[in-house]
């Protein structure tokens, strides 16, 4: 399938969901992520924060958990300005304010250099056996995370198992390394 097939289904199953559903999914993301990521070595994490209209992963159990059991790590956020991903430290929940697409973002703050940036947790609607994944469409990901180092770590989040094959992934899209599901990690 296409991205554009493969975006609309999985929109689709998404939103097919209840919230019971997508808390008990999103919750066992967390406990996969905890029980697969070792985080001794991560210094500075970038993680996005959920849609909660579109039923995203709830990345806040992961980042509470690392603020509660891993206070040396510091959380980077994205925030979209001229088309593009700017990054900047969290320093608490009332840095953030919600941007024209309903996104919890960080209205000021400390930019966070990408070549710094440890491990990034990627937004995505499906993704592939090779670890290509399918966004919203925008490309904000993929030029972040050209911009980031080879060895940083890119985790996906999912609701749902890999897809065979992406059959039109193009040469600027960048792929995971991981990706965790309520029951696994996929590593890449």
């Amino acid at each position: 399938m296409t991205k554009s097939e493969l975006r609309k289904l999985y929109s689709q199953r998404r939103f097919s969901l209840d919230e019971a559903e997508c808390l008990r999914f999103s919750s066992q993301i967390c406990d996969q992520f905890f029980i697969h990521i070792d985080l001794s070595f991560i210094n500075i994490m970038h993680a996005y924060l959920p849609i909660e209209k579109n039923k995203e992963p709830n990345t806040w159990l992961i980042l509470d958990r690392i603020k509660k059991e891993f206070p040396k790590i510091r959380m980077s956020l994205p925030r979209v300005r001229n088309n593009s991903l700017e990054n900047l430290f969290l320093e608490g929940a009332h840095q953030l304010e919600k941007n024209k697409w309903d996104i919890p973002e960080p209205k000021q703050g400390i930019p966070t250099p990408s070549a710094k940036i440890d491990l990034v947790i990627v937004p995505l609607l499906a993704f592939d056996q090779s670890g290509n994944r399918i966004g919203y469409g925008k490309g904000f990901y993929d030029k972040f995370l050209k911009e980031c180092r080879p060895d940083c770590m890119k985790v996906g989040l999912s609701f749902f198992e890999p897809i065979e094959k992406i059959i039109d992934v193009e040469e600027f899209d960048i792929a995971l390394t991981h990706c965790i599901t309520p029951t696994q990690l996929y590593q890449f």
